[in-house]
């Protein structure tokens, strides 16, 4: 259980990407007391634990209603994923800072920022893909441990943004860029695996019952000669 719940807790902490957050709560944030900053940062965690928790639970409901399949929601979400993750990976900045006068710990921080499109999308195929209300539990706290340490390092913002800088970030934000990028072509790849074994599998059976009754005419027709 304890390997599980460590790895969802890596996987969700990679959706997060903690340090791309932190770069755009720094921009958003700036002119705000550290008080105001560590109140932001606790609001976001929560905001980002409800989010996340609602997506996962309903997301069977969700797809029922829809009529989605699993792996085509898997290749959907992972696409989207994808092209976030490649802007992160290149460097681009997630927020326009107009907003700054704006209360901006729901959006644009939490949505779309911390749970943007490509982690939806993964919370939705997670609950889909766990019917069983052990693995729920086990991923439910794996969920509110990932949150809970977006909230210490938005927490840590005044200390991090010293020690780090703003290259460090932007170095750190690139390189959680590139694994979520590489975790959303693992999403592809498996379901569209997924896929063609169900297309081209039954095929497959269908040819080799027919070679193996072709195989055993000759053997049936000895038998009965």
């Amino acid at each position: 259980m304890l390997h599980v719940l460590f790895s969802v807790y890596l996987k969700m902490l990679v959706l997060y990407s903690p340090f791309f957050v932190l770069s755009c709560f720094i921009t958003l944030s700036r002119g705000y007391s550290r008080k105001e900053r560590r109140q932001l940062a606790w609001k976001i965690a929560l905001a980002t634990l409800v989010s996340s928790v609602l997506l996962y639970l309903f997301g069977r409901v969700i797809f029922s209603v829809f009529g989605i399949t699993a792996d085509a929601f898997r290749i959907g979400a992972g696409s989207v994923l994808f092209i976030s993750a490649l802007g992160m990976a290149q460097g681009k900045s997630g927020v326009q800072t107009d907003n700054v006068q704006q209360d901006v710990a729901i959006v644009p921080l939490t949505i779309p920022i911390t749970v943007g499109p490509g982690t939806i999308g993964a919370l939705l195929v997670m609950g889909v893909s766990q019917p069983h209300w052990d693995d729920k539990l086990t991923a439910i706290i794996s969920i509110a441990l990932a949150s809970l340490t977006v909230g210490v390092v938005l927490y840590l913002s005044n200390s991090i943004e010293r020690i780090l800088g703003d290259q460090g970030l932007q170095i750190v934000s690139r390189l959680m860029g590139l694994f979520v990028c590489a975790l959303a072509a693992q999403i592809i790849f498996t379901a569209s695996g997924a896929i063609c074994c169900r297309r081209f599998t039954p095929e497959r059976g269908k040819a080799r019952a027919r070679a193996d009754c072709r195989g055993s005419a000759p053997t049936r027709r000895a038998a009965l000669g």
